[in-house]
């Protein structure tokens, strides 16, 4: 009784003043433990009831369990498999979830399946923690193939589904399972609409996140910090900034996500003034930039041509906000300085990195060196980007072109014939349009 209501320590007393104590002693103790989040002292108990000699039962094991996974403790998580096999422990429902659970989250999905397989007994939360583990493997073949078996489904199941498509970049079936689950009258969440709008952004479709966010504004759904930065995300990629704004200001509560979103939307679509407005009264606001945020201020620089301060935010990050650039932050420089005309200081900026530039740097430095016809610097990008992804056709058309453009048509063709002897092959262009019928 007294750990069930949270007193551990009192409950510890008696425990400990007991002369004679059974299974059901044992496990009312750690089951108190692992109510109360003391998973050390919960599998400290269960190693003294190992010392005793008493058998730990299906409910025992769902506790240390739970606590292994809590702890990073696989090793003892898999001992404790091997314990359930050698003492015949009988898998019900809430120790079978509790395994297929674990497999899962460590990727280990075809042990899980073992375990959904052998269950006698299954229910709602044993085909959503497999269709889970699925995803996290990256299998939504597999997880399509549970959801479709599944006799009932709810909210979890649905948003589970969905979420794996978006993850692996299948917006469109993503999106088509959204419609499906709306006819078939499940109420989704914050999570679902989140991941909804999300994809919703990635395909551009305006229209249907629309539709979304008016279902969230009349059916109550709690719309938190995740559902906002998912709609200010999604109106900024579809070019709406002034709804995204609006969303902006209406938020009760924002996070960092919130900030770089709305800074990097202002980027992308032109606005690069309101851009630093709002990153000035972020720092006002006491919010501290993240390795995002800085890549909105440097793309908003970009897109003015502000190269001198492009270049005081980049030194900022480290001298002033203790943020260590990443690569993507250098390729913004990069491209800063590049599409400003300043191809010989890229060049330089490149090979003073203290870190080793990768593929994407050169190629914005030969892509600007097409557009200012720099032959020379043309050639050391490409030379770099062969040496790393010789199997890249773009390298050499872009080099090819950028002779071509100098009239170099002998030094052009030779491009093209390497291209051909290295066998790269340059894949096909084509095209969609969306009709309306």
């Amino acid at each position: 009784m007294y750990s069930s209501c949270g007193d551990l320590d009192f409950a510890r007393k008696v425990f400990d003043t007991m002369g004679k104590r059974d299974l059901v002693s044992w496990n009312s103790l750690i089951c108190g433990y692992s109510q109360c989040k003391k998973f050390k002292e919960l599998l400290g108990l269960f190693n003294a009831m190992q010392e005793a000699n008493v058998k730990a039962d299906a409910v025992t094991m769902v506790k240390v369990i739970l606590a292994s996974c809590y702890t990073d403790n696989m090793g003892l998580a898999d001992s404790m498999v091997k314990y359930i096999e050698e003492n015949c422990i009988h898998i019900d429902v809430y120790l079978g979830n509790t395994l297929i659970d674990m497999y899962g989250k460590r990727g280990l999905v075809n042990l899980a399946r073992e375990v959904f397989d052998r269950m006698p007994e299954r229910n709602l939360v044993s085909w959503n923690a497999l269709i889970k583990g699925y995803i996290k493997a990256g299998q939504v073949v597999e997880a399509r193939k549970v959801f479709d078996n599944m006799k009932q489904r709810d909210v979890i199941s649905w948003t589970s589904m969905i979420t794996g498509y978006s993850q692996v970049n299948q917006f469109k079936d993503a999106l088509k399972l959204f419609q499906d689950m709306m006819a078939a009258k499940v109420t989704p969440d914050e999570i679902t609409v989140a991941t909804v709008l999300s994809t919703c952004a990635n395909l551009g479709v305006l229209d249907v996140g629309r539709a979304v966010h008016d279902y969230i504004c009349k059916h109550g759904i709690r719309a938190d910090v995740y559902v906002g930065n998912s709609l200010i995300d999604m109106y900024f990629k579809c070019g709406v900034v002034k709804r995204a704004l609006e969303v902006f200001h209406d938020m009760k509560e924002k996070d960092s996500v919130s900030w770089t979103s709305v800074i990097s939307g202002l980027a992308v679509n032109g606005f690069a003034d309101s851009a630093l407005e709002y990153f000035s009264q972020m720092l006002k606001d006491g919010v501290g930039p993240t390795h995002g945020c800085f890549v909105g201020i440097l793309l908003a620089c970009t897109h003015a041509g502000w190269v001198d301060k492009g270049l005081e935010f980049f030194e900022s990050m480290e001298k002033v906000h203790g943020l260590t650039p990443e690569m993507k932050h250098y390729g913004c420089v990069v491209d800063l300085l590049s599409r400003s005309g300043y191809l010989e200081w890229a060049y330089e900026f490149i090979k003073k990195m203290p870190v080793h530039p990768d593929v994407v740097l050169w190629r914005i430095l030969l892509g600007a060196c097409k557009l200012h016809g720099n032959v020379v610097l043309a050639e050391i990008a490409t030379n770099n980007l062969i040496e790393r992804d010789p199997s890249n056709s773009g390298n050499y058309v872009l080099l090819s072109n950028t002779y071509a453009i100098s009239d170099r048509w002998d030094a052009a063709t030779k491009m093209r014939q390497l291209m051909e002897g290295n066998n790269v092959q340059k894949p096909s262009g084509w095209s969609s349009i969306q009709v309306d019928r």
